[in-house]
């Protein structure tokens, strides 16, 4: 979602475009003209040309109303009708006015040319919409009253009064968004209106503690949260229509150098917020998952979907792939017997719409990706609102990296994986099967605060898209790094669905973080593209997570100083190959800088505010005998050219 680059391609792709003024018929062949060599400004030309906007101020149940552009095709009327496909965002309808267009309304040119009513709305409390606004508004499961709403109450009231004021409908609306976008349309189909027959929650936000954008297992992820709500935390009194996007001067070009001179999150307010950003001050308030993080969190309240839903995310996605998981997993269990379908390719955030999805970072996937994608969820809408051929969507289709190829599924994760454990073992040797040695035997390593592991060799302020997919030797040469790899494969290994980190450590302070990296170790000669990838360590996935919360994420533990201990935490899904000739490697470490904020490694009651002087050193043990056998616990696919299992 939110860094300042980033925000501004997802503003571009889904929120506000440029205004094209009106232009008179002589200057119009030199457009055209240009249009050939500038596709943005030929869609957005195509908009002008075809379609008619419209204002509205629309009334919610409580009697707030909600800002909201209405675009229509031209030749749109009682006997002509068209779907109405929605997006409800935080960002900004812009730009206002009804004779200032968007350059883009749908996801893809395609749906403009086809021919849909476009509706654009600012959320309440944001921008031109009245209201008070609440992030990651918590959903109202019983409502007692007109002053009982949510998003969910808010998106029905919208489509109602759309319904009986826009005579060019055809009856049947539809709703996508990416990221915020997204949890926004996850919210609005719960309880929904009648009308609303398909949506397509992308990237969507689900929860903002135990795995989206703000917090991984309960650890900060500071550079977003800093970066992020510098700008969009700033209270919105009254509406507006221009907030613009905060700039941050760090000083620095290199965000670690930035947050390392920090110090401890207390010098957050006080040298650069000074107590004005309202939800920093609510993190900060919060460092648990109390009842203000479980009450935003959406996944227990989407129920009574009627919609078909179509839930579309990204494997290299640095921000939200745990919403769009979770949400499909959600919508599955409680509203069995809709259309639930989950589509994840090899995508940064809102990828499958602003890149070509050919490579992430280090990753390289021979073609343009969102070239099998966009057409089918073209073809989604098209059967839910025009009544065009259904599309054959299995339940499940993912791209499998490693091997690059799209592979569809009737479950997800896939019925036909099997359990099975790679366990860490002496002389960093990973293997299949268990530890025999029945005295404790560990690695182990130095975890200094003051020179934090960083998680990114990119020098840049905001946060990296390409980490996700970068080569790990850098972190594999630190003395405060474990590795562990297997032998060279002698035949694939495909890896399908979550992965669960099953560590035995101990620690001399009292709190730590521990890092687990899953990681695709290249043969010595791989050249791809020119370029020589030779014992290339490339990092397929990675979760943090603060041991303090390894009973509960509501009630931290310390840890107790010199005892064994067992950490078990869930990381996201992967569908990945490990090829022939290449090596499954797993990393372990305390620190991820500062993608996560330090751990003082001194237990404190709130973690934001720790003292420099809670910031030790401690030695961490990572445990690996018969005993206490470290892991990583992992689901594996049988191989298309399947040899004998795996030992």
């Amino acid at each position: 979602m939110k860094s300042t680059p980033l925000l501004a391609s997802v503003l571009a792709a889904f929120v506000v475009a440029g205004a094209t003024l009106p232009v008179s018929a002589a200057p119009q062949a030199a457009a055209s003209q240009d249009a050939r060599v500038d596709p943005l400004k030929q869609r957005a030309d195509y908009i002008r040309e075809h379609y008619t906007k419209f204002e509205y101020r629309i009334p919610m149940r409580d009697g707030k109303r909600l800002f909201t552009s209405v675009y229509v095709p031209n030749d749109a009327d009682r006997k002509k009708t068209y779907p109405v496909l929605m997006v409800r965002t935080p960002y900004s309808i812009a730009p206002y006015g009804a004779d200032q267009y968007k350059g883009m309304l749908g996801p893809t040119a395609e749906y403009e040319k086809e021919g849909y009513i476009f509706a654009f709305q600012d959320v309440r409390g944001t921008y031109m919409s009245e209201g008070e606004f609440l992030n990651m508004r918590p959903h109202i499961d019983v409502k007692r009253g007109s002053n009982d709403v949510d998003e969910s109450s808010d998106t029905y009231d919208t489509i109602d009064w759309l319904i009986r004021h826009l005579p060019q409908q055809n009856g049947k609306f539809g709703q996508w968004g990416i990221s915020y976008p997204g949890f926004y349309t996850s919210a609005g189909a719960i309880d929904s209106h009648p009308a609303l027959k398909a949506i397509s929650p992308q990237a969507p936000i689900a929860d903002w503690f135990r795995g989206d954008d703000m917090h991984r297992n309960g650890a900060l992820n500071l550079s977003m949260a800093f970066t992020f709500f510098h700008s969009f935390g700033v209270p919105r009194p009254e509406p507006t229509e221009k907030r613009g996007w905060r700039e941050f001067n760090y000083g620095t070009p290199d965000a670690y150098e930035f947050f390392l001179k920090l110090g401890p999150l207390t010098n957050v307010n006080a040298n650069h917020f000074k107590g004005g950003i309202p939800f920093w001050n609510d993190i900060i308030a919060h460092p648990d998952y109390d009842q203000f993080w479980q009450s935003r969190n959406l996944l227990p309240h989407l129920k009574n979907i009627k919609a078909a839903v179509l839930t579309v995310g990204g494997w290299y996605d640095t921000e939200d792939l745990y919403g769009p998981l979770q949400t499909y997993k959600a919508i599955e269990k409680l509203n069995p017997g809709i259309q639930n379908t989950l589509v994840i390719g090899p995508w940064i955030h809102g990828g499958w719409t602003r890149s070509n999805g050919d490579q992430v970072g280090d990753a390289h996937f021979g073609y343009k990706t969102v070239n099998n994608y966009q057409p089918v969820e073209l073809a989604f809408f098209r059967h839910h609102l025009k009544g065009a051929e259904q599309p054959r969507l299995p339940e499940a289709w993912m791209f499998e990296t490693g091997a690059n190829r799209w592979r569809g599924f009737d479950s997800w994760p896939p019925q036909q994986v099997k359990d099975q454990t790679l366990y860490f073992h002496a002389d960093g040797k990973l293997r299949f099967s268990a530890p025999a040695e029945q005295q404790p035997a560990f690695d182990e390593y130095l975890s200094d605060p003051a020179k934090p592991v960083p998680y990114t060799t990119e020098i840049m302020n905001g946060w990296s898209k390409n980490y996700v997919a970068a080569d790990q030797r850098f972190a594999s040469s630190r003395p405060d790094v474990l590795s562990w790899e297997t032998d060279v494969l002698e035949q694939d290994v495909t890896l399908a669905g979550p992965l669960e980190a099953d560590l035995f450590v101990s620690v001399t302070g009292s709190d730590a973080d521990f890092v687990v990296k899953l990681i695709d170790v290249s043969p010595p000669d791989l050249k791809e593209q020119g370029v020589q990838r030779g014992h290339q360590q490339t990092l397929v996935r990675g979760e943090p997570f603060r041991a303090r919360y390894r009973q509960s994420f509501s009630q931290p533990l310390a840890m107790v100083p010199g005892q064994i201990t067992p950490v078990r935490f869930s990381i996201n899904d992967v569908l990945h190959t490990f090829k022939r000739g290449h090596k499954i490697m797993v990393q372990v470490q305390s620190s991820w800088f500062p993608f996560i904020d330090r751990n003082p490694q001194t237990f404190v009651p709130n973690i934001y505010e720790a003292k420099a002087s809670d910031f030790i050193k401690a030695n961490h043990r990572v445990y690996r005998s018969a005993g206490q056998a470290s892991a990583l616990r992992v689901k594996v696919l049988p191989a298309i050219d399947a040899r004998p299992e795996v030992k």
